[in-house]
């Protein structure tokens, strides 16, 4: 028999080869890591914006192509026939208080009266009804004047959104009303790039992961984002998404958030998804702003 020392090295040099071939043969055939590719466009988001009550068009303070602040004003009527409105109201308000002060007054002393039975019960009575009037009417003409003071405040139209002006629809010295909006704002930060996502490949995807977002606009540049939403129910592929599943197959669709500060992604813009798999560590919560 051979001694103990003289089989170590034999032993230790099939241990070695056989770790070798192990480890080369896991290099070769490991799964890669590969991303994720959909294709979808960037949505469609606008605001119509319009005042809430009719007037002339005194000024407009944006133009098309404006980046606007949410509360920025950008527009305004002519103030004066609501301002005269207002002022009345103030004016109906001081009356009703005045005759409040007065119905509460009477009230007192006719139940002075008729707790000494100097005046009948009767009087007492008219007295506390016509108090209850008095400040019915102080409350309606209160409700008034919050109603003016609000018309006089519309007259200032401000943005809603943080956005960018798309169109500059009426012009100083149109009419103006509800149903008229004045300008059109896309509403770009942050974007939404809807994709589709095919059935088999639904258990890879959940809301929080980590997305690319490429633009033919842009190559070689990726935007950071992350899933939002995935659709509860399929539908069919629309024809405008170039997608390597067949159309005929039922998609789930998904909207994935990219923050936009530079306003370089435009609204509907087709754009490419990559999501890699596995998928790394989500995103922080952003804000919905996407600022700093």
């Amino acid at each position: 028999m051979l001694p103990v020392r003289k089989l170590r090295l034999p032993l230790f040099a099939l241990v070695l080869a056989l770790g070798g071939g192990a480890g080369f043969w896991a290099y070769f055939h490991r799964q890669p890591a590969t991303d994720l590719t959909l294709y979808g466009n960037v949505d469609m988001r606008e605001v119509q914006s319009a005042f809430e009550d009719s007037g002339r068009l005194m000024t407009v303070r944006v133009q098309e192509g404006d980046a606007v602040q949410r509360g920025q004003v950008l527009a305004e009527l002519d103030p004066v026939r609501f301002r005269d409105t207002a002022r009345r109201a103030r004016a109906e308000v001081a009356a009703a208080q005045a005759a409040l002060d007065n119905a509460e007054a009477t009230a007192r002393r006719q139940a002075a009266l008729a707790h000494q039975q100097f005046a009948p019960r009767q009087s007492l009575d008219n007295a506390e009804a016509a108090l209850r009037t008095a400040r019915a009417n102080r409350d309606r003409a209160r409700a008034e004047l919050a109603l003016a003071e609000k018309a006089l405040s519309d007259t200032v139209l401000k943005a809603p959104e943080a956005g960018v002006v798309q169109n500059r629809i009426l012009e100083p010295g149109d009419m103006a009303s509800p149903q008229a909006p004045v300008l059109t704002l896309a509403l770009d930060n942050p974007i939404w790039v809807r994709a589709y996502l095919a059935e088999p490949r639904l258990g890879q995807v959940r809301p929080g992961m980590r997305v690319w977002v490429q633009t033919d606009s842009f190559p070689g540049q990726r935007f950071e984002g992350w899933v939002g939403t995935i659709s509860p129910t399929a539908e069919f592929t629309p024809k405008s998404v170039e997608t390597t599943e067949l159309r005929t197959e039922l998609m789930y669709r998904l909207r994935v958030f990219v923050c936009n500060p530079d306003h370089r992604l435009r609204l509907g813009m087709p754009a490419t998804v990559l999501i890699p798999l596995p998928a790394p560590d989500p995103l922080p919560p952003r804000p919905a702003d996407c600022g700093p």
